[in-house]
Parts: C-alpha cells; sequence; structure tokens
C-alpha cells in the first residue's frame, strides 16, 4: 500500500510540475529535479535507491524510441554529419579530457577509472534536451541536438564497458573500436528488422488500441535482443523508432497513428517525468553513501564544478570549429547549385536540350531505372543545398547548442552500474550526480534567457516561407486533380482516395526534401483530420 501511495503521489507531482512549469516559464523537469532533491533533504523521508537498470533497461528504450518515431527522417539525414560528430567524437574527447582530469584530481583513482567515470558524464540526455523544444530556436538547432542525445549514449556506454575493461587488463584500440563498431551495426541491423515487421503486424491490425499496445513492446523488442547480442539496445530502439516513423504514414492509418501520438505522449510525461523526480530523490542516499565512506563531500563538490565547466569548455571548442566546417560546406554546395539546378532541367525537360550526338554515341544510353535514380539524387541535393542555405548555422545557433547540451539521468543511472570495487566508488556517483543536477539546473535554468539574448528578434513570415507554402497548396490542388476516381463511385469513398492521393504526394515530396519537415507535418495531420472525420460520419455518402 505504501508503495501504491508514492506511485500516486508521484504521478500527482509530475502533473503539477507541468502545469506549473508552463504557468510561470520554468521546464518542468527542472522543477522535479529541485523538488525530489528537497524532499530527498527531509528527514522523515526514506532513502530512494533506484536499480539503475530499470532506467538503462525499461525507461530509456521506449523514451528514446519515441523521440526517434517523431523526429522528421530527412531532417536527420541531413544533419547526420553534425550528429554523428557530437555522438561519437565529441564523446570521445570529452571522457578522454574528463578522464585526465578526474585522475588528477581524486587521489589513487587511475586513468582508466577516470575515463570510466568522463564517459559517464559526456554524453548529453534525451530527456534533458526535451527543454529546447519549447523554445523558439531554429530547427536545424533541435534537429542537432535531439540526433545527438538519441545516439551519444551508447558511445558513452562503449567507453565505459571498455574503460572498465581497461581497469582490469591492458586494451587495444583495436578492440575498442572493434567492440564500438560492432554495437552500433548489429543494433542498427536488429533496428531495422524490428522497425519493419512492427509496421508490417500493425498494418494488419484494425483495433487502434491493440496496435498502439503492440507499438509499446517495439522499443524492447529491438533492444533486448541487441543487449543479449552484446550490441547497443538503445541505438536499436532508436534505429527501430526512425524506420517506424518514416514508414508509418504509408503503411497504417491515421486512427492507428493518432492513437499512438496521444498515447506516447502520455508515457513519455511519465517516464520523463519519473527520472527527474526519482534522480532528485536520490541524492540523500547518495550523499549518504559519501559519509559513511569519509569522503568529503566538499570535494564532490569542486570536483563536479570543475567537470561541468570542462564539459561546457571541450563542447564550445568542439562545436566552434563543427560549425565553420558546416558554413564551409554550405558554401561549396551554394556554388554547385547553378549547375545541379541546370542538370535537374535538362533532366525535366529532354526536348528543350538537344543531345551531342558525339557524346551520346561514345556511351551507352542509361536505363530508365537509372535516370529515375539520377533524377531523384540531382533532385534531393538541390534541396538539401536549399534547406541548407535557408537556415545557415551561426554564432548563435551554435551558442545554443553549447549550452544546451545538458546531461540527466542517464548520468547517474550510468554511474550506479560502476563495479562495487570501484576506487572511491561512493564519491564517483555523487559527483556524476552533481555534475548532471548542475548541469540541469544551471544550463536548463538559464537556456531561456541565453536564447532571447543570442536569438533573433521574431519575425512574419519570409518570403521564401511564403513561397513554400504556395508551393505546397499548389502540390495539393495537382493531387486532387489528377485524381480520377471511378465511375459510381460514392462521393465519401471519392474524398477519401483524394486524401490518399494527397498523402502520398506530400509523402513523396517529404523523400525528396522538398518542404521544411514541420509544414508537411502540419499538412499531413489537416490530411489525417479529416479522413478520420469521414470515416467516423455514417452511410457511404457521409
Amino acid at each position: 500500500m505504501d508503495a501504491l501511495i508514492i506511485v500516486v503521489l508521484g504521478l500527482l507531482g509530475i502533473v503539477a510540475a507541468s502545469t506549473l512549469g508552463a504557468r510561470i516559464g520554468v521546464a518542468a523537469p527542472l522543477i522535479l529535479v529541485m523538488a525530489g532533491i528537497v524532499v530527498s533533504l527531509l528527514p522523515f523521508v526514506p532513502a530512494v535507491d533506484i536499480d539503475p537498470e530499470w532506467i538503462l533497461a525499461g525507461v530509456l528504450p521506449p523514451l528514446l524510441y519515441s523521440a526517434s518515431v517523431s523526429m522528421p527522417s530527412m531532417e536527420f539525414r541531413r544533419e547526420f554529419g553534425a550528429i554523428g560528430g557530437l555522438s561519437v567524437l565529441l564523446v570521445v574527447v570529452s571522457a578522454l579530457v574528463l578522464g585526465v582530469f578526474f585522475s588528477w584530481v581524486i587521489p589513487g583513482l587511475g586513468i582508466w577509472w577516470g575515463i570510466a567515470l568522463g564517459a559517464i558524464v559526456s554524453p548529453t540526455d534525451a530527456v534533458a534536451t526535451s527543454i529546447v523544444k519549447n523554445l523558439p530556436v531554429s530547427p536545424r538547432v533541435v534537429s542537432i541536438l535531439e540526433g545527438e542525445s538519441l545516439l551519444n549514449d551508447a558511445t558513452a556506454l562503449v567507453l565505459l564497458r571498455t574503460a572498465i575493461a581497461g581497469a582490469a587488463a591492458s586494451v587495444s584500440l583495436w578492440s575498442v573500436l572493434g567492440k564500438f563498431a560492432f554495437a552500433v551495426v548489429v543494433a542498427a541491423v536488429i533496428g531495422v528488422v524490428v522497425g519493419k515487421v512492427n509496421l508490417m503486424v500493425r498494418a494488419r491490425v484494425t483495433d487502434s488500441t491493440v496496435n498502439t499496445v503492440i507499438s509499446f513492446t517495439v522499443p524492447f523488442l529491438a533492444a533486448i535482443p541487441a543487449e543479449e547480442l552484446g550490441a547497443s539496445g538503445l541505438v536499436a530502439a532508436v534505429v527501430a523508432g526512425l524506420v517506424t516513423g518514416y514508414d508509418a504514414p504509408r503503411k497504417l492509418s491515421p486512427r492507428h497513428r493518432l492513437s499512438d501520438s496521444q498515447n506516447w505522449r502520455t508515457v513519455e510525461l511519465v517516464l520523463e517525468g519519473a527520472i527527474f523526480l526519482v534522480m532528485g530523490l536520490e541524492l540523500s542516499s547518495i550523499v549518504d553513501d559519501v559519509r559513511v565512506d569519509h569522503e568529503g563531500i566538499t570535494t564532490a563538490v569542486f570536483v563536479a564544478a570543475g567537470a561541468l565547466f570542462l564539459t561546457i569548455l571541450v563542447r564550445a571548442l568542439y562545436v566552434a570549429p563543427l560549425l565553420r566546417a558546416l558554413q564551409a560546406r554550405a558554401n561549396f554546395r551554394e556554388r554547385m547549385k547553378p549547375r545541379l539546378s541546370d542538370i535537374a532541367n535538362r533532366l525535366d525537360n529532354p526536348e528543350d536540350y538537344p543531345p551531342d550526338e558525339g557524346r551520346r554515341s561514345r556511351r551507352r544510353a542509361p536505363s530508365a531505372n537509372q535516370m529515375e535514380r539520377f533524377k531523384i539524387r540531382v533532385r534531393r541535393t538541390v534541396a538539401d543545398i536549399d534547406y541548407y542555405l535557408a537556415a545557415p548555422l551561426g554564432w548563435r545557433e551554435g551558442t545554443i547548442v553549447i549550452w544546451a547540451g545538458m546531461r540527466g539521468a542517464v548520468t547517474l543511472a550510468a554511474a550506479q552500474t560502476l563495479p562495487e570495487d570501484t576506487p572511491s566508488r561512493s564519491l564517483l556517483i555523487l559527483v556524476a550526480f552533481l555534475v548532471a543536477a548542475g548541469s540541469l539546473i544551471l544550463q536548463g535554468g538559464t537556456l531561456k534567457r541565453v536564447v532571447v539574448a543570442v536569438g533573433p528578434a521574431a519575425q512574419d513570415l519570409t518570403d521564401s516561407e511564403l513561397d513554400e507554402h504556395r508551393r505546397l497548396l499548389a502540390l495539393l490542388e495537382d493531387a486532387s486533380v489528377s485524381f480520377v476516381p471511378p465511375e459510381g463511385q460514392s462521393k465519401k469513398k471519392t474524398r477519401l482516395d483524394v486524401i490518399d492521393a494527397q498523402r502520398q504526394a506530400l509523402l513523396d515530396a517529404r523523400d525528396d526534401g522538398l518542404f521544411d519537415a514541420r509544414m508537411l507535418g502540419s499538412a499531413l495531420a489537416a490530411l489525417d483530420a479529416d479522413q478520420i472525420s469521414l470515416e467516423l460520419k455514417g452511410g457511404p455518402d457521409g
């Protein structure tokens, strides 16, 4: 009964924090962390000690899966270079720098245990970055931060395992790279298979409630086999989510997708809130462990402060050249755009460009399939260039990327997986907690002010955005006009077929990257609402 009361109070606390946060302009995760810390320090509140496997294996897979399902696949592909660098290279560099720092300031720790703790506090948290979504920042910044937080946990956990092994015996660089490659490749394969099978099965289920229940099992169906094979369960869950999110509009009905969306939002609210609340509640037990081991709490505070400063500094030193490289690439693509646009025009209007007979005679004519693939590649490349040029990443966006790199519950959960014989284990866990909590409170609490300080003033729709909106409406109109219903078909069935034709046109445009992801999402949601409304009406003609 006591456990049930605690669960009910926790749920009410999550709801209260969400409601209060929306009214006072403070992110709910920050309120929950602070509330948990305050409650944990009350003398009559018992110590809270959660098995870290509940978070790593029970909470993170569904949260990462849900986030990846809702992430636009085209933006993920376009930003994959930045995402890959932040989620792999930056985590490795941060872990090594922090490892040297920890081994220097904590007596008797050693470089391998220092790297282990560095790996624990290096990755940003997918749940923590949810704070960014509610702020007026560039969609490119949101895509980069979301993608980074979806993938960097795998890097950190592989590094953690490797460092723990290195503390007991020597490990080679090739061993580390081999383990990481295995963890990612195997997980990606499992994620793709689970994602596709998931859609195949759910497309044949007519009950939306049953469909959603099946979707709740998907992240675990991907993560558990991956972990059993020694791969990354989190990466498997993310890939399964990306595959599901990409193909769901073509495979699942609007009712199924709406049910999924609503129920998964509820799951996210509860799990995210529980993570931050438990994170705060665990402070008391962590501090007690440090006191029992006679480790100075003051020492932990200073070590954590230095580590937090280093995580921000290393991130800034990495992001600055990354943005310069991205801008240089964008400039190169801008110079290439006229040539690519000319090629695209030639492919779309071959009758306007007579072939070069001399060149044609020296080459075998490509097949129709080859020409179509080439046309798609050129069209998507031009669309990618327009995307990069429409939203360049400057120092303002870079500042937000740096400051929004918050740590969270993953750091604390990973720290608690350290072996019992780890030197100064309780101190390391407290340092990890203080880094995560300090990151959330300092960076998360001031992120809105930073965005306001560096962000440009709010603007009305630009000419390019208005033009894009007009092109989107024209696309829908063309899809509607080009559809010819069979003779004698009811008005309701005709309208449903038109909606389906419009949806397919939008999805084809999405695959080619021709429109902004948010604009496409709004248009698809409007079509879904129209279809659901028609299906709920009785009679063949509605």
